[in-house]
């Protein structure tokens, strides 16, 4: 059996390979050639989370799960929020064949995704960047986004001043981005033409009235039914596209918060990002649309990022 550590993944997963590859598993997971359950995810006390997520890329090609856990107190005490493996199966002998270090592939096919996102969603032509938060996903999205679009500055926000100053004095030395720390999250999402959050925020810390016409948001932090980082106008306002429709609908908590309220229902859910990429559904309509895509994360971009390690794709 082999074992992939987060050097290798680091090293090998760049998002040149990884924003392709990603583009090709949503396009498979809508078209119905992948299979997957819901994850499923047992609490461990507190905002401590275990997350089981099981898949199959399809005819020929291997299957596996990612185990992965979420501490949101491993990163305030100077450590990954998200860890864990990801274990592939051969798919005829049906052999464990590798482990591969899940903490680096999902920070990475994270902010991939939200590259495809962005790049099918939002309007052409140079963009101003925002980014809530200041973790390990807000430096992978201001190294990815600019990879599908050209990026004028950053703004950026966290809940701590100085350390949002400091992510953003360290993100302009290694981008070549002006990268400047806003006051607050209005300040940091005016004029914005693109939206990453990224935080490990419960409730919700962007309002849709902030939000410019045209904008494109990426909803990333949120994992579950219990968070939301976006608050009910935002979902309201905008064409929500999803990584999978039934992943939102039962566990994107701005969707399911907007939909207690009676603001939405399920057919707000426009269409999944696979089904625009594929030309089956329409992503963005107009300049003035705000679209919003909801990532809670697919077990088919993980072990295509895998399998992709494994062989040399």
């Amino acid at each position: 059996m082999r074992f992939i550590d987060a050097e290798e993944v680091r090293t090998r997963l760049t998002y040149e390979v990884a924003i392709p590859l990603v583009r090709e598993a949503m396009i498979a997971v809508s078209a119905g050639t992948t299979r997957q359950l819901l994850r499923s995810i047992l609490p461990l006390g507190g905002e401590d989370l275990f997350g089981v997520m099981p898949g199959w890329l399809g005819d020929g090609r291997p299957f596996g799960a990612k185990l992965i856990s979420v501490f949101p107190g491993a990163f305030a005490a100077g450590g990954p929020s998200h860890q864990g493996v990801i274990v592939m199966f051969d798919p005829e002998s049906g052999a464990p064949t590798a482990v591969v270090d899940a903490t680096e592939v999902t920070a990475i096919r994270t902010a991939a995704a939200s590259a495809v996102a962005t790049d099918a969603l939002a309007r052409p032509g140079p963009a101003r960047l925002t980014i809530l938060g200041y973790g390990r996903q807000a430096e992978e999205h201001l190294r990815a986004i600019p990879k599908v679009r050209s990026i004028s500055d950053v703004r950026v926000w966290g809940r701590n001043p100085a350390h949002a100053a400091a992510f953003a004095e360290r993100m302009a030395t290694q981008s070549g981005l002006p990268v400047t720390a806003a006051a607050d999250v209005r300040a940091a999402v005016a004029d914005a033409g693109i939206i990453c959050t990224v935080t490990a925020a419960s409730e919700p810390i962007l309002a849709g009235a902030w939000i410019a016409p045209g904008a494109h948001v990426n909803l990333v932090g949120s994992g579950h039914a219990g968070q939301a980082e976006g608050d009910v106008e935002l979902i309201v306002r905008g064409r929500l596209i999803a990584d999978s429709r039934s992943g939102v609908i039962a566990q994107c908590g701005e969707f399911l918060r907007a939909k207690a309220a009676g603001r939405v229902d399920d057919s707000h859910v426009a269409a999944e990002i696979g089904e625009v990429l594929a030309g089956v559904a329409s992503g963005r309509r107009d300049g003035e649309e705000i679209t919003v895509y909801k990532s809670l994360g697919h077990v088919a971009q993980d072990l295509a990022s895998a399998e992709a390690l494994l062989t040399g794709g």
